[in-house]
């Protein structure tokens, strides 16, 4: 399944973003999904996910309280509200089907990301 990150730009540190993701021509709507990112130099890590039904969602530690994930299964979109953003919260931006209570992606294969960069 290849997802569509969108939504990410240049934004001033304490400022808002929404991200969103959605896979054309595909639904995505039986399976938990999760915002992955990647910053410069270290490893892709889980940083939201979210059950199928929306029912369920957890967040790392670093952007508990600011990140926020939602899902709108009729337009098979998933979503993720950034506020109080930090400079460390820069990296690309994927989303992607995910084994729920694990952080491992369920498909290795990584649609197109989404750059933030959040300048102090």
């Amino acid at each position: 399944v290849q997802l569509q990150a969108s939504g990410g730009g240049l934004v001033q540190a304490g400022g808002s973003l929404r991200l969103s993701c959605a896979a054309p021509g595909r639904t995505f709507s039986n399976y938990a999904m999760g915002w992955f990112r990647q910053a410069p130099g270290k490893e892709r890590e889980l940083c939201s996910a979210i059950t199928w039904n929306g029912g369920n969602t957890r967040y790392t530690d670093s952007v508990k309280g600011r990140f926020t994930i939602s899902r709108d299964n009729a337009k098979n979109t998933v979503y993720l509200q950034m506020n109080s953003l930090k400079p460390e919260d820069t990296a690309v931006y994927y989303c992607a089907p995910l084994v729920w209570g694990t952080k491992r992606a369920l498909f290795d294969s990584w649609g197109q990301g989404t750059q933030l960069t959040v300048s102090s």
